[in-house]
């Protein structure tokens, strides 16, 4: 039987759960995804973990932060003043804010801390630092 192997186009159904248990995303009661082993479109390890898995087999493993989304990263957690939020804005903590960076483009910051005058914002993603445990079943090697 064929094996996943790099450069393979898959298709698969995964659950991603965090350390406690909760399932943070899945594709359960939708669409497989689809994605092309090494082309960096999903976390590294990811496409280890499915890397040698053959069509309908389930396989479930871990993924540690630095083949995930990285470490937390303290420096990426701004305090600001809150004139800098449009009025029309009432920040909420878990809110997830777009904000302009100074080069120019765009990122999500999520909401940590909303004080009188100041407004605490994290700009790390949402599994940075998390140890992420998947369950996958790959349905079909495309080639």
């Amino acid at each position: 039987m064929i094996e996943a192997k790099l450069h393979d186009t898959v298709r698969v159904h995964y659950t991603l759960s965090l350390e406690d248990g909760s399932v943070f995303d899945s594709t359960e009661g939708k669409e497989p995804f689809q994605f092309t082993i090494g082309e960096g479109m999903v976390i590294p390890g990811f496409e280890k973990g499915i890397l040698g898995m053959k069509e309908g087999e389930t396989r479930v493993f871990s993924v540690p932060p630095e083949d995930g989304y990285g470490p937390y990263n303290e420096d990426l957690v701004l305090k600001i003043d809150r004139s800098y939020i449009p009025p029309h804005i009432d920040p909420k903590v878990g809110m997830v804010l777009r904000v302009y960076a100074p080069h120019g483009g765009t990122t999500l910051v999520t909401v940590k801390e909303v004080g009188e005058e100041t407004i605490m914002l994290d700009a790390n993603h949402p599994l940075a630092g998390k140890e992420l445990r998947f369950q996958v079943t790959l349905l079909e090697i495309l080639k």
